[in-house]
């Protein structure tokens, strides 16, 4: 059994202004994703250059930051917010929505896609190996602040949490840092290395999210101004997860399907006329 190091969630302070652990590992995950992104581009069927990647990081930290906060506030506690509306900015608090933050890549994907007149699928198939490493440091500076801590357990590598009971807990972080983070960024960048029907990078990403999330919520301490929501059993992020779960299936099929129809080309007779049902060859 372990006990949480009850870390200081200020990493360090230059004056009156004080670095917090998490805004520090939104930084490593921007840095980290742009290196990454620049090393897609060196792949034969990724057309990006090393500048485009630049451009659309901008947009991503805006999709993230304002998606991820705004959807933390409007999908799980807008009672509190719209009582503390200032309370809205103290992002070094903790409280970022993931889903939240998706729906926000994808509005900063779509803008860039018109900006740049690329495919929005395109730009989403780009980004989504890219992402996991974004949930990797998300989750590790959620068990640096001590927050989304897992349910009672008995296993040998149980935790303490000390600043919220003696009891032994899952290190719920760490399993989402393994399964989000790790787990789902091999399975993409490998799958992803290779070319692939355009929306199927996306859908993968979608499904293999939304499946690994589904199942750590069962391990994970359902949010105290929530808790059950369906079933007697399910959470809320069980709720918004199982979507992603359908429409990344959805896609999948359909991204193979539709390349299947447009590599599929119909039988040629030549110069041919048709009577009766018969070819009849006429002369030319």
């Amino acid at each position: 059994m372990f006990i949480h190091p009850s870390i200081n969630p200020v990493a360090f302070s230059v004056g009156p202004l004080k670095v917090h652990w998490y805004g520090l590992m939104y930084l490593m995950s921007f840095l980290l994703g742009w290196a990454l992104a620049v090393r897609r581009t060196q792949l034969a069927h990724i057309h990006w250059t090393r500048e485009e990647v630049g451009d659309f990081l901008f947009y991503v930290v805006l999709g993230v930051v304002l998606g991820g906060r705004l959807g933390y506030v409007l999908f799980y506690q807008p009672g509190y917010f719209f009582a503390h509306p200032l309370h809205v900015f103290y992002v070094w608090d903790g409280g970022m929505s993931f889903h939240g933050g998706m729906l926000g890549v994808f509005v900063a994907s779509a803008w860039f896609a018109r900006r740049t007149h690329k495919h929005f699928f395109d730009v989403t198939d780009f980004v989504a190996p890219i992402v996991p490493i974004g949930l990797f440091f998300g989750r590790i500076g959620n068990f640096i602040n001590g927050e989304l801590y897992g349910r009672v357990t008995d296993v040998p590598w149980a935790m303490i949490y000390p600043h919220v009971d003696r009891l032994p807990r899952h290190p719920s972080e760490l399993y989402e840092a393994a399964l989000e983070g790790v787990a789902l960024f091999v399975i993409l960048w490998l799958y992803a290395r290779k070319p692939r029907p355009r929306m199927a990078v996306s859908g993968a990403f979608l499904l293999g999210y939304g499946c690994f999330r589904f199942f750590l919520e069962f391990f994970r301490q359902p949010d105290p101004f929530a808790g059950f929501v369906a079933f007697g059993w399910m959470t809320l992020g069980q709720v918004y997860s199982a979507p992603m779960i359908v429409v990344g299936l959805i896609i999948i099929l359909l991204a193979y399907r539709l390349r299947a129809g447009a590599v599929k080309k119909p039988a040629s007779f030549g110069p041919q006329h048709y009577q009766r049902g018969r070819p009849i060859q006429r002369d030319e």
